[in-house]
């Protein structure tokens, strides 16, 4: 699949505006970002981008700012190489778990060793809903539960839920660099009993869980949200990621509506996690 790169430079920069506009630009089918010091690279499946919709959402800042975009289409590349030189350093969440790629030859030894193949699914864990996941899923007991990962992008999540002991796995995206990059993962990382699908919340039916991690963004999720709650078994939980501080209110809206009850949330530079339990 071929991505168009965009790289935004925001002037002056505010880091709150990068924030907005990110968030908007994930409602438009962008599905990547990488932030720098005075704007923010997005990335969107070529055939999904329109100029039209980017400029409705930067048009609506320009009377106090300035945007300087420059795009680039990217072909099939070695993503190995591409995120070593640039981006995907290892990890380290909570002192207890450390995400690596494969090349990283200097690490911390911990209880969880995840390594992750970057490619464009991204999903490497430095990603604030990423990390904020994977922090929940150390501090949740899962021995034994059957997990469902929705969007779940290289599988790190659904990893690290089968390295805690958890029953079994479903991990679902609809993107197939993500769909070929989670099997890889379970394979690299020696994990067999993690399902991967390629789709989205159409293709959850009969089987129930206990567990479901749902880090995709804010429209998907509730759109989805009552899909996620049919197959969710009683005393089970789900935890959301994937959007904004300012979009709390209407994710805990359509949560409770659906009878599901606030169980806590953290938020990491603005971005948030959020659990809901099924009474």
């Amino acid at each position: 699949m071929e991505y168009k790169k965009l790289t935004i430079v925001i002037s002056p920069f505010q880091e709150w505006l990068r924030d907005i506009i990110t968030s908007q630009l994930a409602n438009i089918g962008f599905d990547s970002f990488v932030d720098h010091n005075n704007g923010v690279d997005a990335y969107i499946p070529a055939n999904l981008y329109h100029k039209g919709e980017l400029n409705a959402v930067l048009d609506e800042f320009s009377e106090d700012f300035a945007f300087d975009v420059k795009s680039e289409l990217i072909a099939d590349r070695n993503w190995n190489e591409e995120w070593e030189k640039n981006y995907f350093k290892p990890l380290v969440v909570a002192d207890e778990c450390v995400v690596r790629a494969p090349f990283h030859k200097e690490f911390p030894h911990l209880k969880y060793e995840i390594v992750i193949e970057p490619n464009m699914a991204f999903g490497t864990g430095n990603h604030e809903t990423t990390s904020l996941m994977l922090e929940y899923i150390l501090k949740s007991d899962v021995a034994g539960k059957k997990v469902l990962d929705m969007g779940c992008g290289t599988g790190i999540l659904g990893i690290l839920c089968s390295m805690k002991e958890a029953k079994a796995v479903t991990a679902i995206d609809i993107d197939q660099w993500s769909f070929d990059g989670a099997i890889g993962n379970t394979k690299l990382n020696k994990i067999f009993n993690i399902d991967v699908k390629l789709g989205d919340a159409a293709l959850l039916g009969e089987e129930n869980y206990d567990l479901i991690l749902a880090n995709i963004q804010r429209n998907v999720l509730l759109n989805d949200m009552p899909s996620y709650n049919k197959v969710l078994n009683d005393g089970g939980t789900l935890i959301m990621s994937g959007f904004y501080s300012e979009d709390m209110h209407a994710i805990k809206e359509k949560a409770e509506s659906l009878g599901l009850k606030d169980a806590g949330h953290q938020i990491k530079n603005n971005w948030v996690a959020y659990a809901f339990v099924k009474a």
